[in-house]
C-alpha cells in the first residue's frame, strides 16, 4: 500500500472517531433527568429556547459533556502511552501509582473539612497528592536503576506507592466523620456531577500541551515496539523518552483525577481496543485513543446519568462495569497463547 493510501486511510479512521465525539455528545446533551430532547437541544443552540431550557442545557449539560470528552480523551491517551512505554499491553493509568496520590489528597481535605468551606482545595489536594506520588515514583525508579530508566523497576515502583496510598488512605478514612467519609468514597469512585466550565478549563490548561509532547513520540513508541536496543541503534533516545512519556502521562492523569475523582479502565480498554481494530502504528493509535476516550466516556456518563434518574450513578461505576468483562476477555486470550 502507498504512502498516499495509508495516510488516507488512517485520516479517515480518525474523522470516523470524530464524528462519533459529537454524536456521543449530542446524546449526552439531549439525554437527562429534565425529560428534554434533541428539539430543545436545537432550540437551545439557536437562542430560541426558553431560560430553563437553556440553563439546562448550556450551562450544567455542555460544561459536563466537554469535561467527559477532555477526561477520556486524556485517560485513553495516558493509557496508550503507557502501554507503550511499558510494552504491557495491560498496563493502564492507574498502574504507576498516580491515583492512589491524588486520593490522598482529597480525602485529606475532606477529613479537614476544607472541601465545605473552600471547594476549590479539593482538586488542588487531589493533583498535588498525584505530582507528589508521581515524583515518589519516579525517584524510586531512578535510585533502583541508575544506568536508565527500567520500565520493570516503574512499574514495581508504582504498585509498591499504590499499595502504601491504599493504606494511608484507609488510616486516614478510620478518623474520619461518617459525612466526610461518605463523601470520601463518592468522590473515589468517580464522577463528573460538580463539572464546570472552570474545571474543563483548568484541565484543558494541563491536557493540550501534555497532549502535544505525546502526539509527538509516536514514531519513537514505534521503534520502542522493537525492543530498547533496536530503538537506540535506530536514533530514538530512549531514556528521554521513556522519561518524557511518563511525565506526559502521569500529568495528564493527575488533571484528570484532580478534576473528577478516579475513573478506572478507560486508559485500558479503549487503547486495546483502538490497538485490535487498526493494529499498532502510533502514528494513529495515539490520536484514536484519545477520540475514542472521548466517546466512551460520554456515553458512559450519560449512562450514569439515565439509568437511575433522577438519581445518578458514579461515572467511574459505569466504567468499571464495562471495563472488567473486557479485562477478563485479555486474561483469557492471553492465556491461551
Amino acid at each position: 500500500m502507498s504512502v498516499q493510501a495509508r495516510t488516507w486511510r488512517a485520516s479517515s479512521r480518525v474523522a470516523v472517531l470524530a464524528l462519533a465525539v459529537l454524536i456521543a455528545g449530542a446524546v449526552s446533551l439531549s439525554l437527562g433527568a429534565s425529560g428534554l430532547g434533541p428539539g430543545d437541544l436545537w432550540r437551545a443552540l439557536t437562542g430560541t429556547a426558553d431560560p430553563a431550557t437553556e440553563t439546562i442545557l448550556l450551562r450544567l449539560r455542555l460544561p459536563r459533556a466537554v469535561l467527559a470528552a477532555l477526561v477520556g480523551g486524556a485517560l485513553g491517551l495516558s493509557g496508550c502511552t503507557l502501554q507503550a512505554l511499558l510494552r504491557n499491553p495491560l498496563a493502564e493509568p492507574y498502574v504507576l501509582g498516580v491515583s492512589g496520590g491524588a486520593a490522598v489528597g482529597a480525602v485529606c481535605v475532606f477529613v479537614s473539612g476544607l472541601a465545605v468551606t473552600l471547594p476549590w482545595t479539593l482538586s488542588l489536594g487531589a493533583f498535588l497528592g498525584a505530582v507528589a506520588a508521581m515524583a515518589l515514583v519516579l525517584a524510586i525508579a531512578s535510585r533502583a536503576s541508575p544506568g536508565g530508566m527500567d520500565t520493570r523497576v516503574l512499574i514495581l515502583s508504582g504498585v509498591i506507592a499504590g499499595a502504601f496510598f491504599n493504606a494511608i488512605i484507609l488510616l486516614v478514612l478510620s478518623l474520619a466523620d461518617l459525612q466526610s467519609f461518605r463523601s470520601a468514597i463518592f468522590w473515589m469512585m468517580g464522577n463528573l456531577s460538580a463539572a464546570d466550565w472552570e474545571a474543563a478549563a483548568v484541565l484543558a490548561v494541563f491536557l493540550v500541551p501534555a497532549s502535544v509532547v505525546v502526539l509527538s513520540l509516536a514514531r519513537a513508541f514505534n521503534l520502542l515496539s522493537r525492543g530498547e536496543e533496536v530503538a537506540y541503534y535506530l536514533g530514538a533516545s530512549v531514556q528521554r523518552v521513556k522519561l518524557t512519556a511518563y511525565l506526559a502521562a502521569s500529568l495528564m492523569v493527575a488533571a484528570s483525577v484532580a478534576a473528577v475523582g478516579v475513573i478506572g479502565f478507560v486508559g485500558l480498554i479503549v487503547p486495546h481496543a483502538v490497538r485490535l481494530a487498526w493494529g499498532n502504528d502510533h502514528r494513529l493509535l495515539l490520536p484514536a485513543s484519545f477520540l475514542a476516550g472521548s466517546a466512551f466516556l460520554l456515553l458512559a456518563d450519560t449512562v450514569a446519568r439515565v439509568v437511575v434518574a433522577p438519581a445518578e450513578l458514579p461515572t467511574g461505576v459505569v466504567t468499571a462495569v464495562a471495563g472488567v468483562p473486557f479485562f477478563v476477555v485479555l486474561l483469557m486470550r492471553g492465556g491461551r497463547r
